[in-house]
């Protein structure tokens, strides 16, 4: 017999154990195995050199963080078999499989209209077919549809698992301490009500400081100016490999990267999800990484040039501001950019380039964060809460960037 019971230990929570069979499994899927590989803040290590840990712990964390919560709500008498765990432990083990190379950095860069939730469905819907429905109420929980909605919550909510899970990472390996949430009272403050996830009373504070400490970590760490300066970069990268793909231009690629660099590619009929697949999954940071390497010597001038900028933290300069830029200024840039650095009209669109990030604290589209009171009626925290009201938490705040090449300006 095989004992597939480990235990993995853990820099942010100490020891994981692995819970069973169908959990030992997955962990040890080589399409699970690929997320070693996948960086949970995609080049946030050019600002933060600590940020250089995987969605593979992340995975694992969110996981384990579920396991404390299910020991939680039992112990406060809400009935969960045994099943129902291994499914929803499960759901959060495989909910960032999707992930491509750098995480968000690339993601719709890769395959055009596919966020990584998508991805990862795909995924587990090809690992459960291959398992023979060993994980279908999974999926049911990872998309929504299983009859206990509360378990969905767990795994997509506003104080999901797996945002327990990566504000406490990404603060750990940042070293941005404003990130840090007290993961431990929140989970021991869950409960049930309606058949939805909420929160007792007493964990209110809790939950206001991690409400702040996710709108702090998106300005800090998410959207850092310079963060956003260096996987703009990366996705120029991609597209002008595309574009000199396209013009009959023969780069070096592993079989993987190859095909995502050849037309854009769609999951429409099951060969075609197969294929799909079956190359996503092969795909990982090393195969990138080793391309730009080798483009930084390649014949196209502006490809190169980008591949070299990226390796040596030539970054392109960034300015953020709360409107959008001038059109005037963004023409001048471009104008100075072509002929300092010698582009076309078409090339200068890789140096010179606008755009917006946003941070919102209240997800669009997921649950509200509930409060349990000591009467038995909840409400929404914006109703009790002496820091928030609904119009703070659900504004979306837009700022926008202008990259452009340093060398402007020191010319």
């Amino acid at each position: 017999m095989t004992n597939k019971r480990k235990i993995i230990n853990d820099p942010v929570y100490g020891f994981i154990s692995i819970p069973g069979d169908l959990i030992y499994d997955l962990v040890s899927h080589s399409w699970f195995q690929r997320l070693r590989n996948i960086r949970q803040l995609g080049l946030t290590s050019y600002v933060y050199p600590g940020a250089v840990h995987s969605r593979f712990q992340h995975s694992l964390g969110a996981m384990y963080l579920t396991g404390q919560a299910i020991h939680t709500l039992r112990s406060k008498g809400i009935e969960i078999s045994d099943a129902e765990e291994e499914a929803v432990l499960a759901a959060i083990l495989l909910h960032d499989i999707g992930h491509g190379p750098f995480s968000h950095a690339l993601e719709l860069s890769l395959i055009e209209e596919m966020p990584h939730e998508m991805m990862s469905l795909l995924i587990m819907e090809e690992l459960n077919r291959r398992s023979g429905g060993r994980l279908t109420d999974a999926i049911a929980i990872f998309r929504g549809e299983y009859p206990r909605r509360f378990f969905h919550d767990l795994v997509s909510g506003q104080m999901d698992m797996d945002r327990m899970d990566y504000l406490r990472r990404d603060s750990f390996f940042t070293g941005v301490i404003e990130g840090s949430v007290g993961s431990d009272r929140i989970i021991r403050m869950l409960n049930i009500s309606d058949d939805r996830l909420v929160v007792d009373e007493k964990g209110i504070y809790s939950v206001e400081k991690f409400l702040i400490a996710r709108r702090m970590m998106y300005w800090q760490v998410y959207n850092h100016r310079t963060v956003v300066s260096a996987e703009k970069l990366l996705t120029s990268v991609l597209v002008r490999a595309r574009e000199v793909t396209a013009a009959g231009m023969t780069l070096f690629a592993t079989p993987a990267l190859d095909y995502f660099l050849q037309a854009r590619h769609s999951a429409g009929n099951a060969s075609e999800i197969a294929d799909l697949v079956r190359n996503f999954t092969a795909l990982d940071e090393s195969d990138i990484l080793s391309a730009i390497k080798v483009w930084v010597n390649c014949d196209d001038r502006v490809l190169a040039d980008l591949c070299r900028r990226l390796s040596d933290r030539d970054l392109l300069g960034i300015e953020l501001q709360r409107s959008p830029f001038d059109k005037k200024k963004i023409t001048e840039l471009e104008g100075k950019a072509e002929q300092l650095l010698q582009l076309t009209s078409d090339e200068v669109k890789f140096y010179v380039n606008t755009g917006d990030v946003y941070n919102q604290t209240y997800a669009p589209g997921t649950p509200e964060v509930r409060i349990l009171l000591k009467n038995g009626t909840t409400k929404d925290i914006t109703a009790v809460s002496d820091l928030f009201d609904r119009e703070a938490l659900s504004e979306k705040i837009t700022k926008y960037y202008l990259c452009y090449p340093k060398e402007i300006f020191s010319n």
